[in-house]
């Protein structure tokens, strides 16, 4: 195979996984917070969370759909979120861990948030018009879902001793599997150089301004430095996944290709 063969191929492969891994992301969290209908502290924050499933379900939908697209064996975005195993799911870690108390779920919501919206922001100007348009409508989404998350936060912190506590211990919770974010590996660097994908490392500082702002909010400190759990882009996912996906694919692994 010749270099620029080879070169071809490389791309190819790293505009699926780019697709792939947004559409994973929001695929999961979607999933995590359908686990809390019928269970938030108020009927209104009830709909607010089922929206936000919703609006990542949609996001999920499109991207995945792109990624089949690219992949060009003939897998739609049902396709690709029934029938693949869990090593083959490419979410980062942080939107599979489980829901916790409600102060860890605003802390997951609010720490991915802020990172979606700054990356779809960027995305906005990528040369594929099919991602740069998702990305044009999750931006009002996402900006609706960062600001519920940060009103919390600072609801939260700033309100009683047991309120507080439970914000600080979620987010302890959450921040060790931050880091993933903002890591360009191996996979998309290419895409990254080549022009075709937002080069999520350069997201941190306005990720870490707006994050120490809703701190100062809330009245809480970032959490110490732990050790980083990031590898979910590589497939190598926590025992929370398997759960997650034995309850989205059951009915399609119990009736293969049922229809209705």
């Amino acid at each position: 195979m010749s270099a620029l063969a080879s070169s071809s191929s490389d791309l190819q492969k790293a505009r699926f996984e780019h697709a792939l891994r947004l559409g994973d992301d929001a695929l999961i969290l979607a999933q995590r917070l359908g686990e809390t209908c019928g269970h938030a502290p108020t009927l209104e924050l009830d709909l607010s969370f089922a929206n936000v499933g919703l609006d990542l379900l949609g996001q999920a939908t499109l991207l995945l759909g792109v990624a089949g697209e690219i992949e060009g064996q003939g897998r739609d975005a049902d396709a690709l979120a029934y029938q693949r195993d869990v090593l083959a799911f490419r979410n980062c870690v942080l939107v599979e861990q489980p829901n916790g108390d409600f102060a860890r779920l605003i802390a997951r919501q609010f720490l991915f948030s802020s990172w979606q919206l700054a990356l779809f922001q960027k995305m906005e100007a990528l040369p594929d018009e099919r991602l740069s348009a998702i990305a044009a409508k999750a931006v009002k989404e996402v900006t609706y879902h960062e600001r519920l998350a940060a009103s919390w936060m600072a609801r939260l912190g700033d309100g009683t001793e047991e309120s507080h506590k439970r914000l600080v211990d979620g987010l302890a919770w959450s921040f060790r599997f931050v880091e993933e974010l903002f890591e360009v590996d191996a996979t998309i660097a290419p895409l990254v150089a080549a022009g075709e994908a937002v080069d999520v490392s350069k997201l941190r500082p306005e990720w870490d301004a707006r994050v120490a702002q809703v701190f100062a909010e809330a009245k809480v400190a970032r959490p110490k430095p732990m050790r980083v759990v990031m590898h979910g882009r590589t497939g190598r996912h926590g025992e929370h996944l398997g759960h997650i996906l034995s309850e989205l694919q059951f009915l399609q692994r119990a009736y293969p290709g049922a229809t209705w």
